[in-house]
């Protein structure tokens, strides 16, 4: 049996500091230095993002028959995870640590408390920012989720069960989630959105990696992507108001964010194309492996030395305008984002339920300053089943039925949006402008999109429309961007196959297959 969690709690440990203090803290303990906007500047080291070989489950009776074992979920023995979190617990025992009582999930009745201990100040304000500081903690008296995290501790692969000298482990049954040799937080946050996708949908709640916001009209949108495809930047629209920018769940009624905070990509940040996220890099922000100057302390954002990966993590109150309760109404309008480095795609696709049904499994888009550590296949092509395959515990199946009802129940119209390359793939073509994303998406979700004339492209199976104020009309239609239109019919059927090939694992309907390439 593993130790009782207060037990690893050191006399000299410090609970619930409030934001302001744990930046002393952080700069007392030599963990970071300031940026010239005042954000916290830190170094992850040689883990600049997550570590898929290093995450486990533990198996064990009351979880195993419903996790989707394999690659992404990986087992570990209850004897293994337990025997390594005693042996963390001890070593963090002989230390300050710092912990925070917080929740995840800005839903009064389907919130989960979490209690964060870690010997790193900044990661106890990580946590603060990212996760949410209720007035009152855990008023239905729920069971604490354990949180973990002591990024020195160096696990011993034989002895710990382990791949590496670090890892991330999650614990259904005791609720515990333990990081060890972790400095990069984003494991953090992404523990605890793994253990909401497994325990909402019993509840018949969607959790989606996706953003939220709301329209002036109190209408809703859904962007749904992995890293790099515009997921954060296109939900921190300064005519919508935020609700969040990553973790939600849709539950009958209402979506609600999972997160208090915001954790954005910021390389090739700036104030011309995303004013809302640069200005909120001040102090109680965090900086992520962001290059800094000697001299000045200016953030050099296009500088990729460490890492396209670079991270930006914020309170959500430091963006304005947002919503203030965190949460809204169901969803009107469900976007699809896919950064398609083929160029293949069109800028905008209107979909179908079934349609929908077949992007939101496919999970199609490119590595774009990918947010997994050792990541060499930048611009390739990859998928991830519901845009976020890598946090799904349960088969991918249990999500999109999900998602099906939701839609079907609410009348949501859903879009698929390519944030790609348009007139050629990388390196032939250009990348989509931000403000010409934004301006379809406007068109979208004032239904204006709905009035426009539509073609079917046959072979991707793909309606488009032929024309929308302010763009461009031969970006539409993507074989008319091309000037080489043989290239462009190669292209797209090179992507058709791999379409064809990632989507054969998948056991669906006739015509969800149908709503596919033929």
């Amino acid at each position: 049996m593993a130790a009782n969690y207060d037990d690893l709690l050191h006399s000299g440990s410090r609970f619930n500091l409030q934001s302001s203090v744990l930046v002393e803290h952080v700069i007392g303990n030599g963990e970071a230095n300031f940026a010239s906007n005042g954000a916290l500047v830190v170094n992850t080291g040689s883990r600049t993002g997550r570590s898929p070989r290093d995450r486990y489950i533990v198996e064990e009776p009351s979880s195993q028959d419903k996790i989707n074992w394999g690659v992404v979920n990986q087992p570990i023995s209850p004897n293994s995870f337990n025997q390594l979190w005693l042996r963390v617990t001890d070593y963090l025992a002989s230390l300050d640590c710092y912990v925070q009582e917080l929740h995840v999930g800005s839903h009064p009745d389907h919130y989960v408390p979490v209690k964060v201990t870690t010997p790193y100040a900044w990661h106890a304000l990580f946590a603060r920012n990212m996760f949410l500081d209720e007035e009152s903690f855990n008023p239905k008296q729920k069971i604490v989720w354990q949180v973990i995290s002591a990024p020195e501790f160096i696990c011993e692969p034989e002895r710990d069960g382990v791949n590496s000298d670090a890892t991330v482990i999650i614990d259904f049954a005791q609720k515990r989630v333990l990081l060890a040799g972790m400095k990069y937080a984003g494991e953090l946050k992404k523990a605890m959105f793994s253990v909401l996708n497994f325990e909402l949908p019993d509840v018949d709640i969607l959790p989606m990696h996706c953003s939220a916001n709301q329209d002036e009209t109190g209408k809703v949108a859904l962007f749904f992507g992995l890293s790099g495809t515009g997921k954060t930047t296109l939900s921190a629209d300064p005519k919508c108001a935020l609700i969040g920018d990553d973790e939600h769940g849709w539950a009958q009624g209402s979506v609600f964010n999972f997160e208090g905070g915001c954790y954005a990509k910021c390389i090739n940040l700036s104030l011309a194309q995303e004013p809302l996220i640069f200005n909120a890099l001040k102090f109680g922000s965090i900086i992520e492996n962001v290059v800094i100057d000697v001299d000045t302390r200016e953030p050099d954002y296009a500088d990729s030395y460490f890492t396209e990966n670079t991270r930006a993590c914020y309170p959500r109150t430091f963006i304005e305008p947002r919503v203030l309760e965190n949460r809204g109404p169901e969803p009107n309008t469900v976007i699809f984002l896919t950064c398609d480095v083929s160029g293949v795609l069109p800028p905008v696709s209107i979909l179908s339920p079934e349609a929908a049904a077949y992007h939101f499994l496919l999970g199609y888009t490119a590595r774009v300053g990918s947010t997994e550590v050792g990541s060499t296949e930048a611009y390739a092509a990859t998928f991830s089943a519901c845009f976020g395959e890598a946090f799904l515990p349960r088969p991918p199946r249990v999500y999109a039925d999900l998602l099906m009802r939701r839609i079907r129940a609410q009348k949501a119209s859903v879009f698929l949006i390519n944030t790609g390359w348009s007139g050629g793939g990388y390196g032939v073509g250009e990348r989509f402008k931000i403000p010409v994303t934004r301006q379809i998406i406007d068109q979208v979700r004032s239904a204006t999109i709905d009035s426009s004339q539509t073609i079917h492209l046959p072979n991707l199976n793909l309606r488009i429309p032929v024309q929308l104020e302010g763009v461009d009309p031969d970006i539409l239609n993507p074989r008319n961007a091309w000037h080489d239109k043989q290239a462009y019919d190669q292209a797209e059927a090179t992507l058709i196959e791999k379409f064809k090939a990632n989507f054969g694992r998948f056991e669906v309907d006739e015509a969800i297959l149908a709503a596919g390439p033929s």
